[in-house]
């Protein structure tokens, strides 16, 4: 399906994009985005990448699943990195 192409590449570009949050983050050892943020994206992006999974589309499925686990990761940093 070119739908799942197409979906896969957006969702390449915006996890891409945390990258260097992510980065950061690490580097500075303190929460750079606020918890309540983290959490909703990467339980919505979990949960849209099972919806893509049943529905077929598993390209785009395991970018953003990808994508969840970077915000997730954010997540835990804003934990360990208390201000």
């Amino acid at each position: 399906m070119w739908q799942d192409f197409v979906l896969m590449v957006i969702s390449l570009f915006l996890s891409y994009a945390m990258i260097p949050q992510v980065r950061r983050g690490l580097k500075q050892k303190k929460r750079l985005i606020s918890i309540a943020t983290c959490t909703i994206n990467f339980i919505g992006l979990y949960a849209e990448s099972a919806i893509f999974l049943t529905l077929g589309l598993y390209f785009s499925s395991f970018v953003i699943f990808c994508g969840g686990t970077l915000w997730l990761i954010i997540f835990v940093q804003g934990i360990i990195y208390r201000n």
